[in-house]
């Protein structure tokens, strides 16, 4: 793996995106590093993947860069971890190859997959890739958002009921079908998504609320 210089393109909003790396081997963090921060990035590393689900929920990078064989937690772990609340676009650095292994990291929620070893202009591209996604994803009013099947339904649903709380139950057996009524972890993942999308800050959503413990309701723009 050679860091090369390409355009850059990290800074067109006037920040610098700030890039999540979650690798145990301190030498590849450095090759990333340097590379990141050559082409404009700003760099936060960990080396557990603890310490990364931790980073990510504490310093909101604009990516992450996730090895799948860390000393504490799989990679697949952290993936479905930081998707219980975050949309953040996660590409995954890892030696496996099989394809088993892509689609595993891709179900559990990862944005792509770069197996190692990989050149830094290939890494550099597909990060822009992610951060364009995330980009569109941030609503402004009056501007069309692209949303998934799923997403789409999602949105629906709680729009005919709006300022109404729906349970977790109600929801995913109207979207997903009475066999995945115990699944929360579908309605989490797909309610983080519609956030980054649709909500100014997700953090603070005004949109799409949640009923903690119950289910998830959208406002009808009364207090």
């Amino acid at each position: 793996m050679t860091a090369s210089r390409v355009s850059k393109d990290p800074v067109s909003a006037g920040i610098a995106a700030l890039v999540l790396v979650i690798e145990d081997e301190g030498g590849i963090r450095k090759f990333l590093r340097t590379g990141l921060e050559g082409q404009g990035y700003r760099c936060i590393e960990a080396g557990t993947g603890g310490e990364g689900v931790t980073q990510a929920a504490t310093r909101s990078p604009d990516v992450i860069l996730l090895d799948l064989g860390l000393p504490d937690l799989d990679g697949l772990a952290v993936v479905r971890r930081i998707r219980e609340w975050s949309g953040i676009p996660i590409i995954v650095l890892t030696a496996r190859g099989q394809e088993s292994d892509k689609i595993g990291a891709l179900d559990a929620g990862a944005d792509d997959y770069v197996t190692k070893p990989f050149s830094m202009p290939e890494l550099l591209a597909r990060m822009r890739v992610a951060l364009r996604h995330r980009a569109r994803g941030e609503s402004i009013e009056g501007t069309p958002v692209p949303l998934t099947r799923i997403e789409y339904s999602l949105l629906i649903t709680l729009a005919r009921h709006a300022g109404r709380v729906l349970t977790h139950e109600f929801l995913l057996r109207e979207v997903w079908g009475p066999a995945y009524t115990t699944q929360c972890h579908y309605l989490r993942v797909y309610m983080a998504q519609l956030r980054h999308k649709l909500e100014k800050d997700p953090g603070r959503p005004r949109l799409l609320m949640t009923e903690t413990g119950v289910g998830y309701r959208m406002s009808d723009g009364l207090p």
